[in-house]
């Protein structure tokens, strides 16, 4: 009858290793959530700044050509 004690104390070990377990995938559960709306939110703002510096590029390109005309129309 000694080994009753061990055996109880085995069972609630198990019991509260299960729960822990389960908090811990709810936890990773809502990280991956987040994760996912971050990534979308970073993507989003990643592509509205590539068109930014896209058209900043184009500006500056045809500012820089517009001068050129000039120039070359004034002389």
């Amino acid at each position: 009858m000694q080994y009753i004690p061990a055996v109880v104390l085995g069972a609630v070990g198990l019991v509260v290793l299960v729960l822990v377990l389960l908090r811990l995938a709810k936890a990773a559960r809502r990280f991956a959530v987040t994760r996912g709306h971050v990534n979308a939110e970073v993507g989003a703002r990643m592509g509205m700044l590539k068109a930014r510096r896209a058209a900043l590029r184009i500006a500056v390109r045809d500012r820089f050509r517009r001068a050129e005309i000039d120039k070359s129309t004034q002389a």
